[in-house]
């Protein structure tokens, strides 16, 4: 991006920037960047039974929920006008297998949880995740050959069984984070041969092999089963930013409505490039270890948690994001409703 010429600006005392910040609503009025509900999407835990809630530790206020307390949820995030809500499976370890068959499961607990929530808040969007993680016996996700490296074209198969299913269930948006080459191409054609033309693709286009994810895989209960493995052959390398764009590039060339970028906070550059070159509909995850050491700070009273959790936020509008997944999004909205 050019440097923006500053030359006719004039200069002190002519120009005294702090003038527009004299007091609040000439603030208000010269703000470049604002944040609302309608920026947020919730992502939440499920899992099955009934009157099933489970803290998860390392998330402070995130828990697991059945479907039943699910519901309330949903609810509020209408009354909030949350416009989405993201689910992840906590899945019974007695149906995890190493293809991770139960992904495609029509009545596996994804699809009945977007059937309820449908037919209940149909006005509430819903997204799924399409990965293969929380279903397989060794927290991969992708299918392993003999030697344990993920089979990229395998697992795309599978991928796109996960997607349909849950397109035929009637969700709004299926959100690929398995970082598979092409499967975004597979699952757009599998949907338009289905007649299922209006499902949305959030592309987990730049999704890097990141530190950040600890409190998320306990959630979801893949941590153990990953133990000491990793997904570096799949994911993205940290230092690289160049080839998110090549990534993004490609899930648009093959039928992606949307990208994401994840992490959040540590990778604002990569969410500000991604606009700058494609100018497409763009979003961010404050995934869970950003959301859990916000949560430990203000507990310790280090940082306030209010102004960081909306400072946080508004950081991503500015870096070029239409919308943030995160999990302070309840927060967030009942604060910008005063």
């Amino acid at each position: 991006m050019s440097r923006p010429d500053l030359s006719p600006l004039a200069s002190f005392p002519a120009a005294r920037p702090r003038r527009l910040r004299y007091d609040a609503f000439t603030r208000d009025l010269v703000r470049e960047h604002n944040l609302s509900a309608h920026d947020l999407i919730y992502p939440v835990f499920v899992q099955d039974g009934s009157g099933q809630r489970h803290a998860v530790p390392s998330m402070l206020g995130v828990e697991r929920l059945s479907l039943d307390l699910l519901l309330p949820v949903a609810e509020e995030c209408v009354r909030l006008q949350i416009p989405v809500m993201a689910l992840f499976p906590v899945i019974d370890p007695a149906l995890k297998t190493a293809d991770g068959a139960e992904a495609a499961n029509p009545e596996g607990l994804i699809p009945r949880v977007v059937r309820a929530l449908k037919d209940r808040f149909p006005e509430l969007g819903v997204m799924t995740d399409v990965a293969l993680d929380p279903y397989t016996s060794h927290g991969q996700d992708g299918l392993l050959d003999a030697t344990g490296y993920i089979l990229n074209d395998a697992t795309t198969a599978v991928l796109v069984r996960q997607a349909l299913t849950q397109a035929e269930a009637g969700v709004d948006i299926v959100a690929p984070s398995d970082m598979m080459d092409g499967r975004i191409g597979a699952i757009r054609q599998a949907l338009e041969g289905k007649d299922l033309v209006h499902t949305r693709i959030m592309a987990y286009s730049a999704k890097y092999a990141s530190a950040f994810y600890g409190p998320f895989r306990d959630a979801v209960g893949s941590a153990a089963n990953l133990g000491k493995s990793n997904k570096k052959v799949y994911q993205m390398d940290p230092g690289n930013t160049d080839e998110a764009l090549r990534e993004v590039a490609l899930d648009l060339a093959e039928g992606a409505d949307m990208v994401m970028v994840k992490p959040g906070m540590p990778y604002l550059d990569v969410v500000r490039r991604v606009k700058d070159q494609f100018g497409v509909p763009t979003f961010a995850y404050q995934v869970s270890g950003e959301y859990a050491m916000l949560k430990a700070a203000a507990q310790n009273g280090w940082l306030d948690h209010d102004a960081v959790m909306l400072e946080s936020l508004l950081a991503f509008k500015r870096a070029g994001a239409n919308g943030v997944l995160t999990y302070f999004a309840l927060d967030a909205a009942r604060k910008l409703r005063g």
